[in-house]
């Protein structure tokens, strides 16, 4: 059961890092950006790299508690 949890705490984690990385990436792209057109494509690529990394954290999430539940 302790590597359900460690290995949910990993994706939890890598999930976090993702999230993390979108959230300045936005900024960047907002300081950046020269026309609302520009912004709008830096966000869009962001975009699917945030849902992914939002994903992996519940999934994460889900599986700790998986986890503590069965311990």
């Amino acid at each position: 059961m302790h590597i359900i949890v460690l290995g949910g705490t990993a994706l939890s984690l890598l999930g976090l890092v993702g999230i993390l990385w979108s959230v300045i990436a936005v900024v960047r792209a907002r300081r950046s950006a020269t026309s609302d057109e520009d912004l709008r494509a830096k966000i869009q690529r962001a975009l699917p790299i945030n849902l992914l990394a939002l994903l992996l954290s519940v999934i994460g999430l889900m599986t700790v508690g998986l986890g503590l539940f069965l311990f």
